[in-house]
């Protein structure tokens, strides 16, 4: 028969006293009724995040474009490097871009009193009186929109003065020289 071990007494468990009853008739004081509605609160909260997961998980969500919400200009040292357009198109597109960050953007007008540029007007100073180069870059304007927003706008004016802000003109004037390099225009 194997010898068995010595063993201790059992150790009482500790068990921590009652609260004492409040004197005023069994009433809570004002921090337990405090910290029972948070605990309750707490509980209901969780449930409910888990019950909102559950409800949206079925719901597609597309991706941010980050070109939105980065507004930041990148440090000289993380901007890409700048590759030249390869076509005459392109070309211009580009300078027309570089216009429009300068000057200003604005609508309603192809140039504003404070010099500021439409889509159209930063294209139009940028192809030096070349008509046919300007028209090129417009419908290649155009047709960035259209891929982009649908065939319902009508026109690069209409376009640029349906937006409160340059970005998005900036943006297609950048997408437009893409698609321009691309086409070899």
């Amino acid at each position: 028969m194997a010898a068995s071990l010595p063993t201790a007494p059992a150790a009482t468990p500790v068990q921590t006293p009652p609260a004492a009853a409040p004197a005023d008739g069994g009433r809570l004081s004002l921090d337990a009724r405090l910290a029972a509605v948070e605990a309750a609160m707490t509980v209901r909260l969780d449930e409910a995040a888990v019950a909102h997961e559950v409800r949206i998980a079925h719901i597609h969500t597309d991706p941010v474009d980050l070109a939105d919400v980065i507004t930041v200009p990148l440090t000289p040292t993380l901007q890409p490097p700048q590759r030249l357009p390869a076509t005459p198109v392109a070309a211009l597109l580009e300078r027309a871009r570089t216009r429009m960050e300068a000057d200003g953007w604005c609508a309603g007008a192809l140039t504003d009193e404070s010099g500021a540029v439409c889509l159209l007007g930063a294209i139009r100073k940028e192809a030096g009186g070349d008509r046919g180069l300007e028209a090129d870059a417009a419908a290649v304007v155009l047709d960035a929109i259209r891929r982009r927003f649908g065939d319902h706008v009508e026109s690069v004016p209409a376009f640029n003065d349906a937006h409160g802000t340059g970005r998005i003109p900036l943006r297609m004037l950048d997408q437009a020289a893409g698609l321009a390099d691309a086409r070899g225009l």
